[in-house]
């Protein structure tokens, strides 16, 4: 394709083409370097959920989460890779080419949104599992499920602003990315992954509804399981989300001379 079926250089298509090029080559480089490829999309989270399924039901007596477990489990699990994997990616976006980001006319916020999107195809791809779980685990259906499109829109715009905040924070502090990764670890166990919002005693599930990935968790499960459905978990969720995507709008022009610098 040549540049003048793209658009103008600086303009939106052009931009968008970028930035589908950028995330495309990341899928063939993931997929052309790894034996199983696609399979890889989907074990993280089928082996975690194994893990758990197998901790809290066979080992313990579960007090947690709905049945069929394994698929209340799949549900936020399957998203919360998407998300683990992104803003660890953030943390080295603009490190890992930073030749090309010094050197290149594409937009900067494209090298981070890449990872949104190649992580974010990769959960699409994930989401068989999830079907065949719900199909064979016996889980009922409901027409909420048409909340899950919006889960997926809503966790975009979290990691989009997230993005344009770690990112450029990485380059500029470097003791950023293990500090991340110890955030994440922490996140993992306070966002209701193996446990819903409205297991948690007393004042923490308020507490909880501050942590957005609560509130997209609860529109990815409450097809399956409507009884999940919390609206101020969900509207607060959706608040946060759209607050961290503005903090990042306004943070990155500010921030991307200076990472220039560093890189």
């Amino acid at each position: 394709m040549t540049p003048a079926t793209v658009g103008a250089p600086g303009s939106v298509r052009r931009s968008l083409h970028s930035l589908w090029l950028l995330s495309s080559r990341d899928l063939r480089v993931r997929y052309s370097t790894s034996a199983l490829g696609y399979l890889w999309s989907v074990l993280d989270p089928l082996v975690m959920s194994g893990i758990y399924w197998f901790v809290f039901t066979q080992v313990f007596h579960r007090s947690v989460g709905e049945d069929p477990y394994i698929v209340f489990l799949i549900t936020a699990l399957l998203p919360w890779v998407w998300f683990n994997s992104a803003v660890t990616d953030f943390t080295k976006a603009f490190k890992k080419d930073a030749r090309l980001v010094r050197s290149t006319s594409i937009p900067r916020w494209i090298w981070v949104n890449r990872i949104v999107v190649s992580k974010g195809i990769e959960f699409l791809f994930s989401l068989p599992v999830l079907v065949l779980f719900a199909v064979f685990g016996g889980a009922q259906v409901s027409w909420a499920l048409l909340a899950f499109p919006l889960a997926v829109i809503l966790q975009t715009v979290l990691l989009v602003g997230l993005g344009l905040i770690v990112a450029p924070l990485c380059v500029m502090f470097g003791d950023l990315e293990r500090t991340t990764r110890l955030v994440l670890r922490a996140l993992f166990y306070a966002s209701p992954i193996i446990y819903g919002v409205g297991n948690l005693p007393g004042v923490f599930a308020d507490i909880a509804a501050f942590n957005p990935l609560a509130g997209i968790f609860t529109l990815y499960r409450v097809g399956f399981f409507p009884d999940q459905w919390d609206t101020m978990t969900v509207l607060v969720g959706a608040a946060v989300s759209l607050g961290i995507l503005g903090l990042g709008l306004l943070v990155f022009p500010r921030l991307e001379r200076p990472v220039l610098k560093e890189l």
